[in-house]
């Protein structure tokens, strides 16, 4: 821990060294000097995102840190304006000369180096949402991060699929809060709740009551689940403006987890999109299995994409494919994907990952660089698949926007208000939230309220 004299001393030094070479932190790791700063005032500390980094155009990669903020008091010394200061950070590493930081290159640098010049959003006070934007210069001087979307749409599945698995019936009011607090975070669709027999689902078997209490909810989308077409008119009679319906391309999955055959599947939902088509009510498509299934193991892009062009050709207007067990990794999912952008448009394409093997953002990176624009995920990362055995929740939408933000593609989601209808779902539920964004990102704003 660094003294408030050292760090004088290191700001009043910091013009002969001008370039320092530190790594770059992630948010749970604090300053060293912390600590010494709560004593000039919880509203003068800011803290930092993780956010990526400008690349000097000399393309050494190496930079400073920089505190954002107005005014730095020490008790010895006259105000310090640190507008640009550098402030140095509780990571072990070995000092690097001027001379011998301004000779290396990208090729023959740590990872860990990068320039941050600016850090747009990062304060990390209690009164100020979390934020790991990357800004526009970012993304235009790296490669990677061009060939990122600018925009990303999400499709909240909590409510449906994230609660499904419940095995205590959550009330009618609870869910209804969930998805008032889902859609004022800006999320532009959540799906509601599905209608199927609540002998297979108990908990989603007040789905008419859900309908009606959201039918005056603006702002969002409402799609609900269809297995057939008594369903489908369920929901339409209940006030649906928007259908899903799900298919496996797995066998042995359809017949356990829909008590039909993949083809028999497929005949039930012709009849619920051409009722559809009829009542000019959109119909979403899912596939369930897309890398890998419980019962028969890896699943073959082949089989996947022939679902997809099937469900294409009846008239869905997205696909969203699913890894349902979350065992697919970028090797897996990558091929697959290739497969079913032979038939099916990329724009109209969804991934949908659960997180059980700790993949999903990493097949998601995958996806968004393969040209995927949309992505489904459930607040806290709740869910799990009753028919598939050991399966995880979804990958978490507070972890998806804050990746998103970080690699500079807009969501337009508030990631704080994301948060809160975490807390909410999660404190009924009685449990820690599945977001490792949310949780980190808690700890650091109860440690900033007690500055």
């Amino acid at each position: 821990m660094l003294s408030v004299k050292a760090l004088d001393k290191f700001l009043r030094l910091r013009s002969f060294f001008s370039c320092t070479s530190i790594p770059i932190m992630s948010n749970l790791e604090e300053p060293a000097v912390f600590g010494k700063l709560s004593r000039f005032g919880g509203d003068k500390v800011k803290m930092f995102s993780s956010n990526p980094c400008m690349i000097r155009e000399n393309g050494t990669g190496i930079g400073d840190c920089w505190l954002e903020g107005s005014s730095l008091h020490s008790p010895k010394s006259s105000n310090y304006e640190y507008t640009e200061e550098v402030c140095p950070w509780r990571r072990q590493m070995r000092n690097v000369s001027r001379g011998d930081f301004l000779n290396r290159t990208p090729a023959n640098m740590s990872r860990n180096h990068r320039v941050f010049r600016s850090l747009p959003d990062a304060c990390y006070l209690p009164d100020r949402p979390y934020s790991s934007h990357c800004n526009d210069e970012c993304t235009r001087d790296n490669k990677l991060l061009r060939s990122m979307p600018g925009f990303v749409k999400i499709v909240e599945v909590g409510p449906r699929d994230g609660l499904q698995n419940e095995k205590d019936i959550v009330p009618t009011v609870v869910k209804v809060e969930l998805i008032k607090m889902l859609v004022s975070s800006g999320l532009p669709i959540v799906e509601a709740t599905s209608f199927v027999s609540p002998k297979w689902v108990p908990q989603l078997a007040d789905a008419k009551d859900v309908m009606e209490a959201i039918r005056t909810v603006e702002g969002g989308r409402f799609p609900v689940l269809t297995p057939n077409l008594k369903g489908f008119e369920a929901a339409v009679a209940s006030g649906a403006k928007e259908v899903a319906i799900f298919a496996s391309a797995s066998e042995s999955f359809s017949k356990s987890n829909i008590n039909c055959s993949i083809e028999h599947s497929l005949t039930r939902y012709r009849d619920v999109a051409l009722a559809a088509r009829k009542l000019s009510i959109p119909v979403r498509g899912y596939i369930s299995c897309v890398v890998g299934c419980p019962l028969e193991g890896v699943v073959s892009p082949s089989k996947v994409t022939y679902v997809a062009k099937e469900l294409y050709d009846m008239g869905c207007y997205e696909i969203s494919l699913g890894d349902t067990i979350g065992v697919g990794t970028p090797g897996t999912v990558i091929p697959m994907l290739e497969d079913v952008i032979d038939v099916v448009p990329i724009d109209k394409l969804a991934v949908h990952f659960h997180d059980t093997y700790g993949q999903a953002l990493s097949n998601i990176l995958a996806s968004l660089q393969m040209g995927i624009t949309t992505v489904d995920s459930s607040v806290s990362g709740l869910g799990g698949c009753p028919y598939a055995k050991g399966a995880s929740g979804n990958v978490a939408t507070e972890d998806v926007v804050y990746m998103l933000n970080g690699l500079g593609v807009k969501t337009n989601v508030d990631l704080g208000k994301l948060m809160l209808a975490g807390d909410f779902i999660c404190q009924h539920l009685g449990r820690q939230s599945g977001s490792k964004t949310a949780i980190a990102l808690s700890r650091i704003r109860g440690h900033a309220s007690k500055l």
